[in-house]
């Protein structure tokens, strides 16, 4: 009988320290998406050939790609991020500004940076003709924050 009391109690110690498994399903820090339109006629999405974009200092993001819209992270430590665009002929050097705010999401996900106050400090105008800034704050990646027209 004794032996049986010790293996409930030794199961039951086991259950009782069990935790569930968190698995994070929400979203994380969202990436500025941006998308590209035509100079002449701005109401349509125009693709950019050979499209090469990386942050300064960093390896590239996207190399050589024909894309009309691009997801790119901001960085987490500091207020700016300064990304080179190139289309194989020109590049363009488009310097952002922000401010961070860390939100907790969960003990499994931990937390996520939402930047606010998206500005362009500065631009240059190689190929890249003209931009909007759509949404100053990105919480989320459902919707483009930046246009470039070209």
């Amino acid at each position: 009988m004794r032996k049986y009391l010790i293996l409930l109690l030794i199961l039951s110690f086991t259950l009782i320290n069990c935790e569930k498994d968190d698995i994070c399903i929400d979203t994380t820090t969202p990436k500025l998406i941006i998308v590209f339109y035509d100079n002449a006629i701005p109401a349509e999405k125009k693709a950019v050939t050979s499209l090469t974009v990386w942050a300064e200092g960093n390896e590239n993001l996207y190399e050589n790609k024909l894309l009309d819209s691009i997801a790119i992270p901001l960085d987490l430590n500091q207020n700016r991020t300064t990304y080179i665009l190139d289309n194989k002929s020109f590049k363009d050097t488009i310097e952002f500004t922000y401010e961070r705010k860390d939100i907790f999401v969960s003990r499994s996900c931990g937390y996520k940076t939402i930047f606010e106050n998206l500005q362009i400090e500065s631009i240059t105008d190689n190929w890249i003709k003209n931009d909007t800034i759509k949404n100053t704050t990105i919480e989320n990646e459902t919707a483009a924050h930046l246009t470039i027209f070209h």
